[in-house]
């Protein structure tokens, strides 16, 4: 089987690569010759994950699979949200998109929040989606330097760490990411014919 995974971040693309089953073929969007962004004009993390997939499968009539990210913060009514990467701007500043939110939430006493990954698959027959989620609690200042985005400020649940304090394998474990391809790579497994 070939696949197409719908992204150019390298890390991702190692991640799952990783943990899919073996005889997948797997490819990014460079590999079959698609060079250009794919614009997120969705409103949900379900749509823009879909967008992505069936652009790619229509431009290359390839399986393919795509996925989006969001911060969900339950005291801002799930904001960031589907903006998570853009909530200070087009640029995606992550420090200043860290800077607003913690200015949101000063004060406020209830934190909770939870990172959710949606990856949508598309193929010749049918399309799916596969969601991982992971709980915590936004804290107050950034701590660590490994991981990205808002992995500085987000505490999981049942943990001293944050994601950013955690080594690679650490937060592989139980990530939102983690939990989604994990998914994925059940449901290819499991039918092995998908084109």
């Amino acid at each position: 089987m070939t696949i197409i995974f719908a992204t150019n971040n390298r890390h991702k693309f190692r991640e799952i690569k990783a943990i899919l089953p073996s005889g997948i073929t797997l490819l990014s969007p460079e590999d079959a010759g698609i060079g250009d962004d794919i614009p997120e004009t969705g409103d949900t993390l379900e749509e823009n994950a879909m967008i992505k997939a069936r652009i790619i499968y229509q431009r290359t009539g390839i399986a393919a699979f795509a996925d989006d990210t969001g911060l969900e913060v339950e005291s801002l009514g799930g904001a960031p949200g589907v903006m998570s990467a853009r909530f200070a701007g087009e640029e995606k500043d992550m420090d200043r998109n860290i800077e607003k939110l913690l200015s949101l939430l000063d004060g406020k006493a209830h934190r909770k929040a939870r990172f959710r990954t949606v990856i949508a698959l598309v193929y010749g027959t049918g399309e799916h989606l596969f969601e991982g989620v992971a709980g915590g609690t936004i804290i107050t200042e950034k701590r660590g330097s490994s991981g990205f985005g808002y992995d500085p400020v987000f505490l999981p649940d049942n943990s001293s760490l944050t994601f950013a304090e955690m080594e690679p394998e650490q937060k592989y474990a139980i990530s939102h990411r983690s939990e989604a391809f994990r998914k994925l790579a059940v449901f290819l497994d499991a039918n092995p014919g998908i084109q």
